[in-house]
């Protein structure tokens, strides 16, 4: 019997140096170093760690946000610029699998933005680049939709990786395009807070009951080992929210934090859980027992009806413009794509 990986994996539950993309990828970096000492062989970071999750846009209209939409736009990074290099350099140097959650720029456009995720091999090559397909509920006044293109499952030496930024992991389709490509580890990645309502009017998001819900049900319909990585509210940037407007402290400090944790491939808790300090969560997870719970419900095996139920997925992804020319022998073909980039790291 042919054994699978036992990987050991880590989580990384931390703050971003808040809107400071160099700050920020210099501490990823050192982070990416710390968790391989530790002997981990993928490393997972949080949503949109470079430079920030703008939770502002929960907290105040727009008209009243344009200042810092230009900023976090000027703070966001491109998939071919020197902050991605830098974190592709780390996880080479170290050796190890990390996915990056970040803000995109686009090469098109000076104000469109995507929520995105990298994956990168233990030799600092991109083998999977993720926008999420529907920005969540106010995150749309920020991040433009992304597409198809990043649904993509990466077989690797430590197993088969996939993941969905925050609310994808509520998409059922999205979830199970991920499942029908063999999903052996699967990484969710999430905010520190998610607020929802003023104190007065409501409860808020329960960040933790609602993201382990989502990953174990994941883990439990794919039979796959999930990593749930949360970002992290330090003082800096409760401090950042805060002073531009002393009323929304209650709603900050009313609002759950989220956790960093595992789950197995039954759905239960596994390994480490982090909520209330910054810090690196581990786990180890033997894939081997992903195989058993097949035999119960394989909802892209036996446990499904293929002549009932279809799904077809585009990959393709989406720009602004596509250029056509004409060639030599005078038929049409395409031309440069503005996301095609090299592979290796300089």
């Amino acid at each position: 019997m042919s054994e699978l990986p036992i990987v050991k994996v880590a989580a990384i539950h931390a703050a971003p140096v808040f809107l400071d993309r160099t700050a920020t990828t210099a501490k990823a970096a050192s982070l990416i170093r710390e968790a391989s000492s530790h002997g981990a062989e993928l490393i997972a970071f949080p949503e949109s760690y470079i430079p920030a999750f703008p939770v502002w846009a929960a907290l105040w209209a727009p008209i009243d946000n344009h200042d810092l939409f230009e900023r976090f736009a000027a703070e966001s990074i491109y998939i071919d610029g020197p902050e991605i290099a830098s974190i592709r350099a780390e996880a080479a140097r170290c050796q190890v699998f990390v996915s990056m959650g970040f803000s995109e720029r686009s090469h098109a456009s000076v104000g469109c933005l995507w929520n995105s995720n990298v994956l990168i091999d233990d030799r600092g090559n991109i083998i999977n680049h993720h926008r999420k397909l529907v920005p969540t509920f106010y995150e749309k006044l920020v991040w433009a939709s992304g597409d198809g293109a990043g649904l993509k499952v990466c077989e690797t030496p430590i197993g088969k990786i996939g993941g969905l930024i925050c609310g994808e992991n509520t998409n059922p389709l999205a979830r199970y395009t991920l499942m029908a490509q063999g999903e052996q580890i699967h990484i969710s990645s999430w905010p520190a807070l998610w607020p929802t309502s003023r104190p007065v009017s409501g409860k808020n998001f329960d960040n933790i009951t609602a993201n382990r819900l989502r990953a174990g049900a994941h883990s439990f319909e794919a039979k796959a080992f999930g990593i749930l990585c949360a970002g992290f509210m330090d003082d800096r940037m409760r401090s950042f929210l805060v002073d531009r407007d002393p009323a929304i402290a209650a709603v900050l400090d009313g609002s759950s934090r989220a956790a960093s944790m595992f789950v197995d491939p039954t759905g239960a808790p596994l390994g480490d859980q982090i909520s209330e300090s910054e810090g690196i969560a581990y786990a180890e997870f033997d894939l081997n027992r992903c195989v058993e719970p097949k035999q119960f419900h394989d909802v892209v095996g036996y446990y499904n009806r293929f002549d009932v139920f279809s799904l077809n997925v585009s990959r393709e992804r989406q720009e602004p413009i596509k250029w056509r020319m004409t060639s030599s022998s005078g038929d049409l073909t395409a031309a440069y794509r503005p996301d095609d980039i090299p592979v290796s790291p300089e």
